[in-house]
């Protein structure tokens, strides 16, 4: 039977058909070669659905994933900053006095640290989904992977013994991110550098120390901090007097001193709680110190200590109480 019969009664030549799909013919090449004899739009049927149509789906499975996982990101950072309150508890919120409510300055550290986090989570998806998609397109082209495979694992070997301080860095970073040790604006003590942080990566963090020296110490070497500015601060004075001084009369003296400095318009808009003097904190025969302390909003309690000695060692020279004649009044040491 001819070529022209076959296709007639709707049959095609096995050899024409094996001729234009191969040995192991594909269901487009054989629904094309089928329906239309045609080996040419066969082949082509075969090729596009094929290698072009792997990647195609690859690259667009990848860039749906992503864009998902950046969605899902993004809501997670919305809940870490606290920004997306629905239903009951937006109605609680804002019927709750202001005093339950967070600060603007927690809010925007909140802020600050969620954004970063997402941005790390973003990037971190981003090239995780990209990697797999050029693995998937170059198995989809047909190239043996095996020897690839093979030199990044062994190079990614090498590069993770040479660079463990790096990921040590970047890990701590993420960590101290989401922890919130601290942020730009704080006061803190790293160990060996101490000052504000003015920058914070996911590999440094960027101190200023008092006499201005600019400080880089990688996060992978921080073992502690001493953040001087989260949530309050406290401003402690010890108060040294004559050792033969009425110290109750002075521990009085000391007391409407600090009492007074709160209620100046210099310091009230900073301190929290009533200052308190806690007694005698030395006793010797070379002086006696008097602690007074206050609670005071966080980075302004080196301001406040500065105006209770101006007004402490005022008040004591009104009152006529001596101090010893080598000792001053003097902060508590790291204060």
């Amino acid at each position: 039977m001819t070529t022209s019969a076959l296709l007639l009664l709707g049959v095609v030549d096995p050899a024409r058909r094996a001729e234009a799909c191969g040995a192991e013919a594909s269901n487009a090449c054989r629904f094309v070669i089928d329906r239309t004899n045609n080996a040419v739009l066969a082949k082509l049927a075969d090729w596009i659905t094929g290698a072009p149509l792997q990647i195609l789906l690859v690259l667009a499975g990848s860039w749906l994933l992503n864009r998902l996982m950046r969605r899902g990101i993004k809501r997670f950072a919305a809940r870490i900053e606290g920004a997306r309150v629905s239903g009951r508890f937006q109605r609680i919120r804002e019927k709750a006095p202001s005093v339950l409510l967070a600060t603007g300055e927690v809010n925007l550290r909140a802020a600050a640290r969620a954004q970063t986090i997402a941005i790390v989570l973003r990037s971190i998806c981003s090239g995780l989904i990209g990697m797999f998609a050029v693995v998937y397109v170059l198995g989809a082209l047909g190239l043996n992977l095996g020897p690839l495979l093979a030199g990044a694992g062994v190079a990614g070997i090498a590069l993770g013994f040479g660079a463990q301080s790096l990921v040590k860095d970047f890990l701590s970073g993420i960590f101290l991110l989401i922890e919130d040790h601290y942020g730009v604006g704080d006061v803190v003590d790293l160990g060996e550098a101490s000052g504000t942080v003015e920058q914070v990566t996911l590999r440094i963090t960027r101190l200023r120390d008092q006499n201005g020296t600019v400080w880089h110490v990688p996060n992978g070497q921080i073992m502690r901090v001493g953040n001087k500015s989260q949530q309050w601060a406290r401003a402690v004075l010890d108060v040294a007097v004559a050792p033969n001084a009425d110290l109750e009369r002075a521990a009085s003296v000391i007391a409407a001193a600090a009492r007074a400095v709160w209620d100046s318009p210099e310091a009230s808009p900073d301190v929290l709680d009533l200052p308190e003097v806690l007694g005698i904190e030395y006793l010797g025969p070379d002086a006696a110190t008097i602690r007074v302390q206050g609670k005071t909003r966080p980075g302004a309690q080196w301001r406040v200590s500065r105006l209770l000695r101006v007004r402490i060692a005022e008040a004591l020279a009104v009152e006529g109480i001596d101090l010893p004649p080598s000792t001053f009044i003097r902060p508590i040491p790291g204060r």
